[in-house]
């Protein structure tokens, strides 16, 4: 029986050496770049197209670009402020957001920072009769003729205003509270018929307006007059956009409804399983994107059939080992994931529906360790097979050193580590932390929650 060289190392020895008088700030770690989903993780709230080029904005001042609504780069700005709406128009885009921000450029990359008099939260941006208007909380409307300097109008309401759109030669703003503002310039309002229902989201196309509520739509040939339709499914929508002949709307638990009338609506398949779901929605060059909390982004020709283009997972990843030109990463639920750059990943069977907590690679063979003492194995990283070692434990951490694996965890229901070995990742043999096993009796109450192999010797981490 191979004899282990194994040391224990407690969080507090960890925090002690960090905030001794030795330690240095200058670290050259400090510096991360994000790698997985890409191109970032953070919830995406609207979308548009112009001058060639998609452009997504969304939570923490992120903003995407595309020149094909597929690959997707992401512009940081550092203001840390959620963008709620973008349009295009007048070779100039326009994104707003909380707190009164409003940004403009030419072409998606380049932003400028606008004065725009209010510091309530923005909710929806629209062009129309060689005007921008943006609406939001507090009854706020503002307008400019080219996104740079921008004018507050009397909306006569203190309502929070959702949505805008422009056609038929009218602005039409929507509300939570069923209010409905129509203008011919964006400068003067007048109310007009409202309706009971919240969550409104308004979009034009092919000569009539329909807005969105929880339970169905209001069409209106002139923005005045409104017939409501059911939408027959609840869908809290988000957001709603007119291209290639159809009405599309998107809201919760990624629902995406469709409609060539705004009278008949169809739902179609997201292909996701978010339950958060789907904020924001635009047609251009031949394409609908949509984009949606954790980032996700879908896209679709038709409207009909659509496609997952980044993230590939809303799980949380726990654990990555890289050999052989091939990056693994495992985590929530069982999720596997694959990438030959760290890049561009693919998501693999996994066999499992646990946690997964580590992943190694020795012998030939990749070794992933989860709760419930779950260990699964493969050659190649695609390719997985359950093994099974006891039954009163939970899997943290596992390591390749010296010719064996050496995978570390925990007692369910107790306090009390766990230590596993196997020289193939499928036969093991185990021990349980006790004052048996060290020469320290206080080592019988932990739980150990990773490993490493360096110089010769095994050192695990692990605390009460």
């Amino acid at each position: 029986m191979r004899t282990i060289k194994l040391s224990i190392i407690f969080m507090l020895a960890l925090i002690i050496s960090i905030f001794s008088p030795g330690y240095s700030n200058a670290n050259p770690l400090e510096n991360w770049h994000w790698r997985n989903p890409l191109p970032q993780g953070n919830t995406l709230n609207s979308v548009t197209y112009g001058n060639g080029t998609y452009v997504a904005v969304g939570q923490s001042d992120r903003i995407l670009t595309s020149p094909n609504g597929l690959a997707w780069t992401a512009v940081g700005l550092g203001a840390l402020t959620m963008l709620t709406g973008i349009t295009y128009a007048n070779n100039t885009f326009v994104t707003i957001g909380e707190s009164g921000i409003i940004l403009s450029s030419p072409n998606g990359i380049v932003w400028t920072d606008r004065n725009s008099g209010t510091l309530n939260n923005l909710r929806g941006v629209a062009y129309g009769n060689s005007t921008f208007v943006a609406v939001g909380g507090g009854g706020t409307i503002l307008t400019s003729p080219d996104g740079a300097i921008w004018t507050s109008r009397e909306s006569g309401t203190n309502a929070e205003l959702t949505g805008v759109t422009y056609g038929n030669d009218t602005f039409v703003v929507v509300s939570y509270t069923g209010i409905i503002l129509t203008s011919h310039d964006g400068a003067a309002w007048a109310f007009n018929d409202s309706y009971s229902y919240y969550g409104q989201v308004i979009a034009y196309g092919n000569g009539i307006f329909v807005a969105a509520d929880y339970l169905g739509f209001h069409i209106s040939t002139d923005g005045i007059t409104w017939t409501y339709r059911s939408s027959g499914t609840y869908m809290n929508p988000k957001s709603m956009t007119y291209g290639n002949g159809i009405f599309i709307a998107v809201g919760a638990q990624d629902t995406i409804v469709t409609s060539s009338d705004g009278e008949t609506w169809v739902t179609r398949n997201s292909n996701t399983n978010h339950y958060d779901g789907l904020n924001g929605i635009i047609y251009g060059d031949n394409n609908f994107v949509a984009v949606g909390y954790g980032g996700i982004i879908l896209s679709s020709i038709n409207g009909i059939d659509w496609t997952i283009r980044r993230p590939i997972t809303p799980n949380r990843l726990n654990g990555i080992a890289y050999i052989n030109n091939t990056f693994v990463t495992v985590g929530e639920s069982g999720i596997i994931l694959t990438s030959s750059d760290g890049i561009v990943w693919k998501k693999r069977h996994s066999v499992t529906s646990k946690n997964l907590h580590g992943v190694a690679y020795g012998n030939g063979t990749f070794v992933t360790v989860g709760e419930y003492h779950t260990i699964l194995t493969s050659r190649d990283g695609i390719v997985w097979t359950e093994r099974s070692y006891g039954n009163d434990y939970h899997l943290f951490g596992i390591t390749f050193g010296n010719g064996i694996f050496v995978a570390v965890g925990g007692e369910r229901g107790i306090q009390g580590g766990v230590i596993l070995t196997s020289s193939n990742g499928i036969v093991w043999a185990g021990e349980i932390v006790s004052s048996d096993f060290f020469d320290w009796d206080f080592l019988s109450g932990l739980n150990l929650y990773d490993v490493i192999y360096i110089n010769g010797t095994f050192v695990a981490v692990g605390g009460g």
